[in-house]
């Protein structure tokens, strides 16, 4: 199968969506896919919570060893069909919206 590079771009995103779809999983239907945000402050965390809360959206908060300078970690858990665009827009979404409060976006997880 060719690959169709407008729906599966050459980069990571693209790749595991390619990686999905060759593998034969259900990218047809929405899925719960975790978009984790990381802060160095509780207190900036909790900031971006409450707007993601504001804004009906899914989420956990929770310490965070990853990195020493952020420690804490809130991750949005949103339905939505898994799509490049759909991805990428939330996750420029979420990236836009941490930089106020000096977050860092760490990374996109699907769920089965």
């Amino acid at each position: 199968m060719t690959r169709d590079l407008v729906l599966y771009p050459d980069d990571e995103i693209g790749n595991t969506l390619w990686q999905m779809q060759a593998s034969g999983e259900d990218l047809i239907s929405e899925r719960e896919i975790e978009f984790s945000v990381l802060f160095p402050e509780q207190e900036l965390a909790l900031k971006f919570g409450q707007l993601l809360l504001e804004n009906n959206q899914k989420l956990s908060f929770t310490s965070s060893e990853a990195y020493a300078n952020l420690p804490w970690e809130i991750t949005a858990y949103p339905q939505m069909l898994v799509t490049y665009e759909n991805i990428t827009s939330y996750q420029e979404l979420l990236e836009s919206s941490a930089v106020p409060l000096k977050g860092k976006f760490d990374g996109i997880y699907f769920i089965g």
